[in-house]
């Protein structure tokens, strides 16, 4: 294997290990608000969307060095839209960050089957008619949401959250945080949109987020309660955030970055040249 193949499985691995990351930290907080009575988040919502947060930044700690972390394909394809990220690795990388949620749920299901068992029983429902403890896993709108409306909040936080992203990587933005801290910040970010909308759709903003813990439900027993889910709401969290990720990085390109300091002497150095 010649060094930059090597260094190309490395990449898909660190965005495998990435997601894997997120979702266990993620989904096994998100079993702890919905399947314990008394939970020990109902009245402190900010502590589930603070662990998803950090479970984000701890994921840029481990791989960011091999492949940047994207660890959401709304990322990667805004940064091949817009920062010349490979368009050839585009789908190996989104297929590697869906495996990621994907082995992420297993580790999840293993640490909290017994409790998703008890929680259907004591309520009377089954994974197959009912989804008991799908929300564990996967997104579903929320109360008075319907799909096509959770398809609209999904490219809005999603873009909300690439135009932060985009911002806080950015070479030429002499406000961005400095050396390791941007990690910290992108995951106070990802908090943030959780606690500020999170009740709507439960705040998917990445498809590997949703889909690879998805396609594990559906394997593990919930079936159709998982795809195509019900009102056919599996592709929501899928083309919602791809297409507000485009739509995120496009505003930062377009509207911020050109009136950047440091972009402008550039710009002044090269036409005096």
């Amino acid at each position: 294997m010649t060094t930059k193949a090597r260094a190309y499985v490395g990449e898909l691995i660190a965005e495998c290990i990435a997601v894997f990351i997120i979702i266990v930290f993620g989904d096994s907080v998100a079993a702890m608000y919905s399947l314990y009575d008394p939970s020990p988040y109902k009245q402190a919502y900010w502590g589930v969307c603070i662990v998803w947060g950090l479970g984000v930044t701890i994921a840029i700690y481990v791989t960011g060095a091999v492949s940047g972390t994207h660890a959401n394909p709304a990322v990667t394809l805004a940064l091949a839209c817009f920062r010349n990220f490979s368009w050839k690795k585009v789908l190996p990388y989104c297929a590697a960050q869906i495996l990621g949620g994907f082995l992420g749920a297993i580790i999840v299901y293993a640490l909290f089957s017994p409790v998703i068992d008890h929680y259907a029983a004591v309520n009377q429902l089954d994974r197959l008619h009912d989804g008991a403890g799908a929300g564990v896993f996967f997104t579903h709108p929320g109360e008075f949401i319907s799909p096509m409306h959770a398809f609209m909040d999904e490219i809005i936080l999603t873009a909300i959250l690439v135009l932060g992203i985009f911002a806080i990587t950015c070479e030429y933005n002499t406000q961005a945080p400095q050396a390791n801290s941007s990690a910290l910040i992108i995951g106070l970010l990802v908090a943030i949109i959780g606690a500020s909308a999170g009740y709507l759709e439960a705040w998917a903003i990445n498809p590997a987020r949703d889909l690879g813990p998805r396609l594990f439900c559906y394997f593990a027993g919930w079936g159709p309660s998982a795809l195509p889910s019900p009102q056919n709401y599996w592709w929501v969290p899928i083309a919602g955030p791809l297409i507000g990720g485009v739509v995120g990085g496009g505003l930062y390109q377009a509207v911020l970055r050109p009136f950047m300091p440091s972009s402008n002497q550039s710009s002044s150095h090269i036409a005096h040249d």
